[in-house]
């Protein structure tokens, strides 16, 4: 019989996702993939799995699973989920060993909203256009293109590494808050002076309609100068899009790939993460920044993530344990994150 995690309970829209599937966008494909690329990465770090191997996404309540295999280890990068393995409450950002039969449950988090769970050698799913990541309203990726649901088996590459499981240490955890960066447009001409100024002074309120393809906002209406259509274009992860209603749509990782309102700006990449975990009915502020100024902050992303990969020690202390380390592959992580393009 296959081996791996069988959900009991899947929590609140948990999905299968890596690191997306770039490429297609001009065949009307979303990229998809983690919401937080940082913490997919973070997540695999813990297990010693490629920085942009599959996950488990999870959002506002997590998911319950048992183990079906003779061992298995798992990590939970993100927001505070409660997590408890039987009767014992686990530590985030530390990876811990499951055996046959134990339980694993995930509840709500007491602050953020997503977190990404890896498992050790990662999931045995099939890739699709080159991705696992699920992306419900076409059927890719996943298990059959779904989110995860009661009795669905994840079966498991590999078996636990040797040595110690990792943990982040606390002074290096993601801390959340802060207002959202944005670069102005593409179509911010579209919108008057005094639009501009309400979208960048205004708190606006994450409303209930939000998923992984965008989230509508409460607020204040924002003036547009010559209406509201456009000759569609393409839309990227962040373009913060403006309706008739004059409320900011902000379109996330599984977005449609062109659309016909006007883009007032578009958030940072180095902000995905922070955006990630806003909860419905929480505040966001924008704050306007250069397009020098986002590429200076994505390269200082990478090189925070890349300090927190290095950071990864055994839990419990105690010198590093080189022969899981080296059997670990955290450099490709490393690599990516100093070495890529800047990006705004």
């Amino acid at each position: 019989m296959p081996e791996g995690l069988r959900v009991i309970a899947p929590g609140v829209a948990s999905t299968l996702q890596d690191a997306g599937r770039p490429g297609y966008l001009r065949y009307g494909i979303s990229g998809s993939g983690a919401m937080d690329p940082d913490l997919l990465a973070l997540a695999n770090g813990l297990v010693g799995n490629p920085f942009d191997a599959a996950v488990i996404e999870m959002a506002m309540v997590g998911p319950t699973l048992v183990c079906e295999a003779e061992t298995c280890r798992v990590a939970l990068a993100g927001a505070p989920f409660a997590m408890a393995l039987g009767g014992r409450i686990l530590d985030p950002f530390t990876a811990c060993d499951l055996r046959r039969g134990d339980r694993l449950t995930l509840g709500a988090p007491r602050h953020g909203l997503r977190a990404y769970l890896a498992v050790a050698g990662g999931f045995a799913v099939a890739p699709m256009l080159g991705s696992v990541s699920t992306h419900t309203r076409t059927r890719l990726g996943g298990l059959a293109g779904e989110a995860l649901a009661a009795g669905d088996l994840l079966p498991l590459r590999a078996p636990v590494p040797a040595g110690r499981p990792l943990t982040l240490p606390l002074v290096h955890r993601p801390r959340l808050g802060g207002p959202i960066r944005v670069v102005l447009g593409p179509q911010a001409d579209g919108f008057t002076p005094e639009g501009i100024h309400t979208f960048l002074s205004a708190p606006y309120t994450l409303s209930a309609r939000a998923d992984r393809m965008g989230c509508h906002l409460d607020g204040p209406a924002i003036a547009h100068a010559d209406g509201f259509n456009i000759v569609s274009d393409g839309i990227v992860n962040g373009s913060i899009q403006v309706p008739g209603h004059g409320r900011p749509l902000i379109l996330l990782a599984d977005r449609h790939t062109t659309g016909g309102y006007p883009k007032i700006a578009t958030v940072i990449s180095a902000d995905f993460g922070r955006l990630a975990q806003v909860r419905p009915g929480e505040a966001i502020r924008f704050e306007a920044v250069s397009v020098e100024a986002a590429q200076a902050l994505a390269r200082e992303a990478r090189r925070a993530l890349a300090a927190q990969l290095a950071a990864l020690v055994p839990a419990g202390g105690g010198d590093l344990d080189s022969g899981f380390l080296l059997a670990c592959n955290l450099v490709g992580g490393v690599v990516s994150a100093t070495a890529c393009e800047p990006a705004a």
